[in-house]
């Protein structure tokens, strides 16, 4: 399976905007927390191993 590199949520903005809020009022550490319990109920979701890791292997060389 390709990793899906473009946009592919129905509503970004709104996703990003709720994801923002999510931070508000966390110190620094709640908010990394916060990131990673979301990757890891996201990649729950997926599912697929191959996947997740194309997934890490993207976000690292956009790092």
């Amino acid at each position: 399976m390709p990793l899906i590199t473009e946009p592919h949520i129905p509503d970004p903005d709104g996703f990003y905007a709720a994801w923002l809020q999510a931070h508000e009022g966390l110190s620094e550490a709640q908010s990394a927390d916060l990131n990673a319990r979301l990757v890891l109920l996201l990649a729950n979701q997926c599912a697929d191993q191959q996947v997740l890791l194309a997934c890490i292997d993207a976000a690292r060389e956009a790092a």
